[in-house]
């Protein structure tokens, strides 16, 4: 049984308690889907009932630019559509403080003092909760050395306890995992029941289907080298199936690079080991754009008709006659266990081939059927909104709050190989006292 330091167990009266959320739920200054952010909820009561305090922080969007350093601080990577959010949801005030910016490089330079006087007020009652900016504008979220251990220390400064509620946060970053190192430390009502619920997926009824999909080979190669050793199928969508149509029938798709079809080449290695789990749909829509579905710009192509050097404009979606097919049909209706990390068209455009897959997916009742990814949950959402309202009451379903964490966990092999669930688990508890 996994030890590990509960929120339940806490003594929060009277305490400032600082909790990590996955809140990244905003995009173009709006919550599109509030989800990630409704399921934060009983942890948030929780802390409130015992008399704590509330200091909520979470990252935005990837602000940061991986080649230069520098941090974008752009209002479309502001926390203010979420706490706007949280204030009508929960009838309370958030401050969101302000603090001294890196001209040169973008970002905050760190937590300065500007915030202690709301921390005074918070103590008093004074004010009902602080918010903190978005995690990646401060330099130290995703540093290494002195600038993590510097921001780690900044946090544990501002609070008595942390309670890390972020289950879609897996990266070993300081509000994460440093910050455990400074603070007694808990985990929220969602991480507990994240964790538990993983175990649909470690130890899954037979046959257990994934439907993958993605921008990137890169960042799901790992993860899909270990679900091909688990599941019975595996579905791939996205620009990283057609990467993988590329390498299986050498021909050219545009958008899929050299890099990512390296990638695929590698994986097309790999699934020769395993050559009855993987689910190809056959049909798939080509467009001479990316700027919208229009009238004689796109198509239907067969991938079974394609012949070695044909090249294709870009691939945006799994046409739904794919779903059609007997086999297809057959895996998704008889699986028992189907997992989904999957927008298998570019949105908005091409909605078509996800809605059929989810709507197919959906006729399958006996199945515990799990989606994770805040794209995938969106999508759900907006294109069948009736059988998501069903599906969030239905114990066949699940919803995981990060699909890339469940890929992280699925690759790591135990919950324990992911960072921050680690870092809890050793440094946790009543360890400190403030």
């Amino acid at each position: 049984m996994l030890r590990i330091p509960r929120i339940q167990d806490a003594d929060l009266k009277g305490k400032i308690v600082l909790v990590r959320v996955d809140h990244n739920v905003a995009k173009e200054h709006v919550v599109k889907d509030p989800f990630r952010i409704d399921v934060t909820f009983g942890t948030l009561f929780n802390i409130l009932s015992k008399g704590g305090k509330l200091i909520l922080m979470s990252h935005v969007g990837r602000p940061r630019d991986k080649v230069t350093g520098k941090i974008d601080m752009d209002s479309r990577y502001n926390v203010e559509p979420i706490v706007n959010y949280l204030e009508k949801k929960l009838y309370t005030k958030f401050i969101v403080p302000d603090f001294k910016e890196d001209y040169e490089n973008g970002g905050f330079l760190g937590i300065d003092t500007a915030v202690n006087l709301l921390i005074r007020q918070l103590r008093k009652g004074e004010i009902d909760g602080i918010y903190l900016p978005n995690l990646r504008w401060f330099k130290g979220e995703e540093a290494k050395g002195m600038d993590a251990e510097k921001f780690a220390e900044q946090l544990a400064g501002l609070a008595d306890v942390y309670v890390n509620d972020a289950f879609g946060s897996w990266q070993a970053h300081v509000s994460t995992v440093g910050v455990t190192e400074h603070l007694p430390s808990y985990a929220g009502y969602l991480m507990q029941h994240e964790i538990n619920s993983l175990n649909q997926i470690y130890q899954p009824n037979h046959p257990l289907l994934a439907v993958i999909a993605g921008s990137k080979f890169d960042t799901k190669i790992d993860p899909l080298n270990s679900l091909l050793k688990k599941v019975d199928y595996l579905m791939m969508g996205g620009v990283i199936y057609n990467a993988y149509l590329c390498a299986k029938y050498d021909i050219k798709i545009k958008g899929v690079d050299e890099n990512e079809l390296a990638i695929a080449r590698e994986f097309l290695r790999i699934t020769k080991r395993h050559p009855k789990k993987m689910i190809e749909p056959p049909f798939i829509i080509e467009s001479d754009t990316l700027e919208g579905k229009f009238e004689g710009q796109y198509r239907t192509i067969d991938v079974r008709n394609l012949k070695k050097g044909d090249e294709l404009n870009y691939v945006l979606d799994i046409d739904p006659k794919s779903f059609e097919i007997p086999e297809i049909r057959k895996v998704i209706l008889e699986a028992r266990s189907i997992f989904v990390n999957a927008v298998m068209g570019l949105m908005p455009y091409f909605p078509d081939g996800t809605k059929t897959m989810y709507s197919l997916i959906d006729q399958n009742r006996s199945a515990n059927k799990m989606y994770g990814g805040g794209d995938t949950l969106q999508e759900f959402r907006y294109l069948l909104p009736g059988k998501y309202i069903a599906a969030v009451d239905d114990p066949n379903y699940y919803f995981f709050s990060g699909g890339g964490t469940i890929l992280k966990a699925i690759h790591e092999g135990k919950v324990t190989g992911l960072a921050p669930v680690k870092a809890l688990i050793k440094n946790g508890g009543n360890k400190f006292h403030r």
